[in-house]
């Protein structure tokens, strides 16, 4: 579990099923990622996020704000998607309920995961990517000191639509 001021990041439970399905099934959430999801499509997230924290002792953990319990989305470190320049590397990302942006959030679970990373993982860079079109995320990105790398691509995954994707990194402080 990691702590900051206002947050604890930690692993999934049952009982974050539910905002999260809610979350996902957002369309100003769901936006630059793809379609809202289905009940089994966020459960599926869910799980390959245990499976990594399993496989590899972190991955995307669940936001919990420590004033009240509640479940905020989501921010951490995973490997990096098959088939994308970040392939074999660490990857960062968040995800968070439309009701908590423009709070810090986003950026506070970030540099705490950043800084776990960099604490227990031997890595010499972590890297992100987001959609051309999502300015706030890679405006995160930035923010936090990451660098545009030169290899965008067209993400295999994503519809149509969403497939041009931006490549950042940090390297190790």
């Amino acid at each position: 579990m990691i702590e900051t001021e206002r947050l604890l990041l930690r692993g999934w439970t049952d009982a974050d099923r539910a905002p999260f399905h809610a979350m996902c099934t957002d369309p100003r959430v769901m936006a630059f990622i793809g379609p809202v999801q289905s009940r089994a499509e966020s459960d599926a997230g869910i799980d390959r996020q245990i499976g990594f924290l399993g496989s590899h002792g972190h991955c995307f953990w669940a936001i919990e704000r420590r004033e009240d319990g509640r479940f905020l989305g989501f921010c951490g470190l995973k490997p990096g998607a098959a088939g994308t320049p970040i392939e074999g590397e660490v990857e960062i990302g968040w995800r968070l309920a439309v009701e908590h942006w423009g709070q810090g959030y986003a950026a506070e679970s970030a540099r705490a995961s950043l800084a776990w990373g960099w604490q227990h993982l031997d890595v010499p860079s972590i890297s992100a990517i987001t959609v051309e079109e999502n300015a706030r995320s890679w405006g995160l990105m930035e923010r936090l000191g990451m660098q545009r790398s030169a290899d965008d691509f067209d993400h295999p995954a994503a519809i149509r639509e969403l497939r041009r994707h931006r490549t950042y990194r940090i390297a190790r402080p």
